[in-house]
């Protein structure tokens, strides 16, 4: 998001920021290098509480996580979510969330009452 917003963007966000009455928490959310585009306002950085960087899944998080992300995924064998996971989501929750909305409408479609691997190939066919 960073990356695509300007000078006035970030001077309008300081001005919500900087009025008492908005009570406005902002958080920008980007790419690799995002940051460097904040750090070039400096009126605005400088009252960033934190710079956080997320980094990928590990395959024992995915394991962890993804169960407790969405109901389909919550009986699902543990083989099937690493599978998942090794040919298509990669530790990328984004790719996960996108890798759900497919399975759940394979899940409709076939009528079958879980995951399986035959099911998540046809998900993954649909991935950009």
């Amino acid at each position: 998001m960073a990356r695509r917003r300007g000078g006035e963007a970030f001077e309008y966000f300081r001005y919500l920021w900087d009025e008492p009455s908005t009570q406005l928490a902002i958080i920008f959310v980007g790419g690799e290098g995002c940051h460097t585009v904040l750090r070039r306002e400096p009126m605005l950085s400088s009252q960033i509480f934190i710079w956080q960087h997320f980094t990928r899944l590990t395959p024992s998080e995915v394991l962890e996580a993804i169960p407790l992300f969405h109901p389909i995924w919550a009986d699902a064998d543990p083989d099937d979510i690493t599978f998942a996971d090794s040919h298509a989501a990669h530790g990328n929750f984004r790719a996960w969330a996108q890798l759900t909305a497919h399975t759940r409408t394979a899940l409709a479609r076939t009528g079958r009452p879980r995951v399986d691997q035959e099911l998540l190939r046809w998900a993954f066919s649909r991935l950009a």
